[in-house]
């Protein structure tokens, strides 16, 4: 499989497949394919991992892709302005918030994972469900605003604003701490609480949440009545 992402903050992931090759993807990430494309809903893994997947703000069923008579190419989209990133999840499998997930190789096992501590359910920003990736192959995972990818190393610790944390590798530990005393709680902007990321590992932090982006686009928005 080859692929290029393209584009600044509306990106596309470009996929070349040849005949015996297969993307799957999520529901309605499909921006375009070549004409010799079949795409087909699938549920892989079982009814189980499919209601998992939905669970976790994917689809049920997920989409294939595969080429006929000779080479084919697909393009995917994100649903809002922001990144593409690629991870090789044959390195290590990898935490992803809810809706994180775009495409892949089929060799790539998508299932939902529950965060562990009291905690991270009531503050965590995204809720208490994530994504985990394991297995094989290329994952691509999309979110909001940009992307800063940092390679924390053993015990070294970023806080970060709830929900901005995108995804990380298993080998990253993660919780949620206080963000301050009380004054900085109620007049920091931040809220009562931030993610504490600590690794080894990489995290990826995007610049701004989709909510974000909904709340700065309200005071454009009319209504009718």
């Amino acid at each position: 499989m080859r692929y290029t992402i393209t584009g600044d903050n509306l990106q596309f992931v470009n996929v070349q497949l040849e005949e015996h090759e297969v993307l799957q993807s999520v529901a309605g990430s499909m921006a375009y394919m070549t004409g010799n494309m079949v795409m087909e809903a699938k549920m892989r893994e079982g009814i189980m991992r499919g209601l998992g997947r939905a669970i976790s703000g994917a689809s049920l069923f997920l989409l294939e892709y595969r080429s006929k008579g000779g080479t084919g190419i697909v393009g995917l989209a994100g649903s809002a302005p922001g990144k593409i990133v690629d991870l090789d999840i044959g390195k290590g499998k990898w935490m992803v918030q809810k809706t994180g997930f775009l495409g892949s190789q089929v060799t790539v096992s998508l299932k939902v994972a529950f965060q562990k501590k009291l905690g991270n359910i009531f503050f965590g920003g995204e809720g208490f469900i994530l994504q985990e990736l394991s297995g094989e192959g290329i994952a691509f995972v999309a979110a909001c605003g940009d992307f800063n990818i940092v390679d924390l190393k053993p015990g070294e610790k970023y806080k970060v604003a709830t929900a901005k944390a995108v995804a990380w590798q298993e080998s990253v530990t993660y919780d949620i701490t206080a963000a301050g005393g009380i004054k900085t709680a109620l007049f920091g902007g931040e809220g009562l609480f931030v993610t504490t990321l600590t690794g080894p590992g990489k995290i990826i932090i995007q610049s701004m949440t989709l909510a974000e982006l909904a709340y700065s686009l309200s005071p454009f928005l009319t209504s009718n009545g």
